[in-house]
């Protein structure tokens, strides 16, 4: 019996700059300090939402504490490029834990970033909060699933992956720095829709491609003839 390997181990699909981020990590892996080993660079994002959280409470007073979350982006994007590699050159890597903590610490991060932008936000936007944070939690859904389904883990669509994701949150706080709090009413139920819409484009392209698998392996143990494998009509009632 053959033990498939496990697909978490890599990832699947290209960001615009994953070339620049692997040549960077190539060139500096070998100047993170010894004693800081891949799970304590995984485990730093803790410390990194932590901050966030603060930086957005006192951002209630004064708006300008922001640029320090946008420096804890930064931070947490430091550290989670480099956990892996650290673990890979060191052979101190551990592929399954390190999976899991990275991925369920990427979503407190997400959920603390969402939290401070709530805390600086004019009172009525609740509803609009509870809708983003709800949707960037099931873009993390889609990924887990896909990836329970294939064993790919795919971590950027056309071109956008985490790292763009920061540079629009790092995007969204000097827009909001500078001219807080006078487009909030259009901001945020704009965001909130263009993550639906990216929602809704992923979920999309990733059934189509698994309805795509299923009907191929169907047709390879002979239970439907190739030319057959599209979606069953609707049933008249």
């Amino acid at each position: 019996m053959t033990t498939q390997p496990f697909g978490g181990a890599g990832k699947v699909g290209q960001s615009f700059l994953s070339g620049p981020e692997k040549r960077l990590v190539a060139r500096f892996v070998g100047c993170v300090p010894r004693g800081l080993e891949t799970y304590h660079l995984t485990l730093l994002t803790v410390l990194w939402s932590g901050l966030i959280l603060l930086f957005g409470w006192w951002a209630r007073d004064d708006i300008r504490w922001l640029w320090l979350v946008s420096v804890m982006i930064v931070c947490q994007y430091v550290t989670d490029l480099f956990d892996g590699a650290v673990g890979r050159q060191r052979g101190t890597g551990l592929v399954k834990w390190g999976f899991f903590m990275d991925h369920f610490l990427d979503y407190i991060f997400l959920c603390a970033l969402i939290t401070a932008y709530y805390m600086v936000a004019p009172a009525g936007f609740a509803v609009w909060f509870m809708l983003l944070l709800g949707l960037t939690g099931a873009h993390m859904v889609h990924s887990f699933l896909a990836f329970a389904a294939t064993n790919e883990f795919r971590i950027a669509f056309h071109g956008i992956g985490p790292t763009e994701m920061r540079m629009v949150f790092i995007g969204i706080n000097t827009f909001i720095i500078y001219t807080w709090p006078k487009y909030y009413g259009v901001t945020i139920p704009a965001l909130t829709i263009l993550v639906l819409a990216g929602l809704v484009g992923a979920v999309f392209l990733t059934q189509r491609r698994l309805w795509a698998l299923d009907m191929a392996a169907k047709a390879a143990q002979g239970q439907l003839a190739p030319a057959t494998a599209e979606p069953p009509p609707a049933r008249q009632p």
